[in-house]
């Protein structure tokens, strides 16, 4: 049997090679098993990234809406202003901050908020699930603002 410092050699020779094996290198079968590692993890790892940044879209289109409705109600309960601002204002905001397609659904109504009489404007826009694309008037956020006696 020969030898190799310190380590056991199989008593076969590898029939395609002609050379002996060291037990241990190569006779498990994983040979080249890192790469297929590497490429699932670093597909995971690229999904996951991914899914974080499309959460950070949604949340930043969301908390942009609800802040252009509160800021098209305030607008709209000014002395000298009405609903029909308080909307326009809204869509301006919108479409500045975002996109003009997330302003198309824009309405206003004066409802009866915790006891106060408040002008609420209400935005629907499409729920940004690749990218900015996505499904129509899946996001509903309201603004409210106490009109002025």
């Amino acid at each position: 049997m020969p030898q190799c410092r310190g380590r056991r050699l199989l008593h076969d020779g590898d029939p395609v090679t002609g050379r002996n094996r060291v037990l241990g290198e190569a006779a498990t079968g994983e040979r080249g098993s890192a790469v297929v590692d590497f490429v699932m993890v670093g597909g995971l790892l690229t999904m996951f990234f991914l899914a974080i940044i499309q959460l950070t879209l949604v949340l930043h289109v969301r908390n942009t809406l609800i802040d252009a409705a509160a800021s098209g109600a305030r607008y709209g309960t000014l002395a000298d202003r009405g609903a029909a601002d308080a909307e326009e204002r809204a869509g301006a905001l919108v479409g500045m901050a975002l996109n003009a397609d997330f302003a198309q659904d824009i309405s206003t109504s004066e409802v009866t908020f915790q006891g106060l009489r408040t002008l609420e404007v209400t935005i629907k826009a499409p729920m940004p699930v690749i990218g900015l694309i996505g499904p129509r008037d899946m996001l509903e956020v309201k603004g409210h603002a106490a009109v002025q006696p």
